[in-house]
């Protein structure tokens, strides 16, 4: 995505980024370094704690590991977006497609997937995940909580700021949907299946693969 995001940016009269990439690397700028630069210190370093830290268990890395992990991810961007889009389809008019450059929409299609996951699912719906576990007895209902709370979040963001989108009902429900969905996918599969999930669907839709 950062290689991709910068060569499409060379020639563009307005520079395009995903929305929470930039959230995070403006994060990081205040420790007075360069947000990029720290982001890739910490995913490194995480990288590396995660070997460290699992070593002992001796867990063999192998490619079917990954295949299984994409054709997963290809099979729920497939259900959710007949399932969402039907649903959307059977309230609303169809819901316009992104408009700019193919390479551009590819390009915003996986970093959405990297950043979007990072910050809606793994801090958003995680934190409100541990949070009403830990106020409520039960853990299903403190699961449904944080997904619908968190689809909600992560749908009215688009549409805050300057940047953002003109509010629109169907465009909002797609959303709420498409995040309620990505959000079970989280709390019942991880970030790894919910960020190759979002990321596949966006590329599928820009690149006509879903009709």
């Amino acid at each position: 995505y950062e290689t991709m995001i910068v060569l499409v940016n060379l020639d563009a009269a307005r520079t395009v980024r995903v929305g929470a990439g930039v959230w995070i690397k403006e994060l990081l700028t205040m420790t007075g370094a360069s947000g990029g630069l720290i982001l890739a210190l910490l995913v490194a370093g995480g990288g590396l704690a995660a070997y460290l830290l699992d070593r002992h268990r001796d867990i063999p890395l192998r490619t079917r590991y990954f295949v299984g992990l994409v054709g997963e991810s290809v099979v729920y961007a497939v259900l959710v977006a007949l399932l969402v889009s039907s649903a959307v389809g059977a309230l609303f008019a169809a819901v316009p497609p992104s408009e700019g450059a193919l390479w551009t929409r590819v390009a915003l299609s996986i970093g959405a997937g990297i950043y979007e996951e990072l910050v809606f699912r793994v801090l958003l719906v995680g934190g409100l995940a541990l949070l009403f576990r830990a106020l409520m007895e039960s853990p299903v209902q403190a699961h449904v909580l944080a997904a619908l709370l968190g689809a909600a979040l992560f749908s009215g963001v688009h549409y805050v700021g300057p940047l953002g989108d003109p509010f629109a009902l169907p465009s909002f429900t797609f959303r709420f949907l498409f995040g309620l969905a990505l959000n079970a996918l989280f709390l019942g599969r991880g970030f790894g299946v919910a960020a190759w999930t979002h990321a596949l669907y966006d590329v599928m839709v820009v690149t006509g693969l879903l009709g």
